[in-house]
């Protein structure tokens, strides 16, 4: 794991946090309470800010980044999935960006939005709240379900609890063990 200061500009770690050993968390980075970076996941704040909120996981292999002197933003209680790109982008509370997904600059996914898989949304591009959004670019298709609310909710506080357990349920094996 490396989290680094960048000339002056230093990360700040909420309370159970976890960062995977090969996360790289670098600059003016903020990361709420309870979340959780997981393995490969690449958080740079060296010329811009990231703001990320409480409870928030950055599945595995994840981009976060901002242009100079700008910010990027992810509410709490957000999942960010596997491979994915977030930059100089605003994501609301609750949202879900799907695995691959990217997000570029300036545009704006909003609370309980659902971002799918692989969707490019392109710079500028606000996503409504409750809205789901798929393709390249995104389109909106339709509203997020109050059962998918429910189900996303239990899914976001794995990895609350995987914040928790991480630090000293992970342990590396020697070979042949």
């Amino acid at each position: 794991m490396t989290i680094c200061e960048f000339e002056g500009r230093v990360p700040r770690l909420g309370e159970n946090v976890y960062v995977h050993p090969s996360a790289d968390i670098i600059g003016l980075v903020t990361l709420g309470d309870e979340c959780f970076v997981a393995p490969g996941a690449r958080i740079r704040g060296d010329y811009g800010e990231i703001i990320i909120g409480r409870g928030t996981s950055i599945e595995e292999n994840c981009v976060i980044h901002a242009r100079p002197d700008q910010v990027t933003r992810i509410g709490d209680y957000v999942t960010v999935g596997h491979g994915s790109i977030i930059h100089t982008a605003t994501v609301h509370d609750y949202a879900v960006v799907g695995m691959g997904a990217i997000i570029s600059d300036w545009a704006e996914v909003g609370e309980w939005a659902a971002v799918g898989e692989g969707a490019v949304i392109t710079q500028g591009t606000e996503i409504p709240p409750g809205k789901v959004a798929v393709g390249v670019p995104a389109k909106v298709i339709g509203d997020t379900k109050e059962e998918w609310r429910e189900l996303w909710g239990s899914y976001k506080h794995v990895y609350v609890d995987l914040a928790r357990r991480y630090p000293t349920g992970l342990r590396e094996v020697a070979e042949g063990e």
